[in-house]
């Protein structure tokens, strides 16, 4: 994920606590579906779709974290 900002990531994740959060939050989901889509972990489709968007959410919350440091 945002492979341009991989230093500032490594940064922010020791400097920032709430970044680190999200960081972590959105890891944990992005598993958390991989293991719903294998059927390690039995979900709906309904159940997946919704992690995506919440993952998808975080994911832009980052990016603006991102964006706000390089600013």
């Amino acid at each position: 994920m945002f492979p341009e900002y991989r230093d500032l990531i490594s940064r922010l994740k020791t400097e920032d606590q709430h970044f680190a959060k999200l960081f972590d939050l959105h890891n944990e989901l992005d598993q958390q579906i991989k293991n719903m889509e294998a059927r390690i972990i039995s979900a709906s489709a309904a159940e997946i779709e919704n992690l995506k968007k919440e993952k998808l959410k975080l994911k832009d919350q980052l990016y603006g974290l991102l964006k706000a440091h390089t600013s």
